[in-house]
């Protein structure tokens, strides 16, 4: 038997969740993990939040191009005036 990590401090069951949906967004503290047949199937998570993480993730991709153009690219003066 494969044991499975939730990563969201409440779970849920779908069959819960088709039931008590509107309670259960009302009552969520951050991540909800939604169960089926007592393992992970997806994760609940409020638009804020979701919304912050996709704005994070996008920081950390960019952060990366800069990294990698530090290291590949030749710098090239500048003058502020000149342009």
């Amino acid at each position: 038997m494969m044991m499975n990590a939730v990563l969201a401090d409440y779970a849920v069951s779908v069959t819960d969740l088709k039931r008590n949906y509107a309670t259960i967004i009302n009552e969520a503290v951050g991540a909800v993990a939604v169960l089926n047949h007592n393992r992970p199937e997806a994760y609940l998570v409020p638009a804020a939040y979701y919304e912050q993480l996709m704005d994070y993730l996008e920081d950390l991709e960019d952060a990366e191009i800069v990294r990698q153009r530090m290291n590949n690219e030749k710098s090239v003066k500048v003058n502020l005036d000149e342009l």
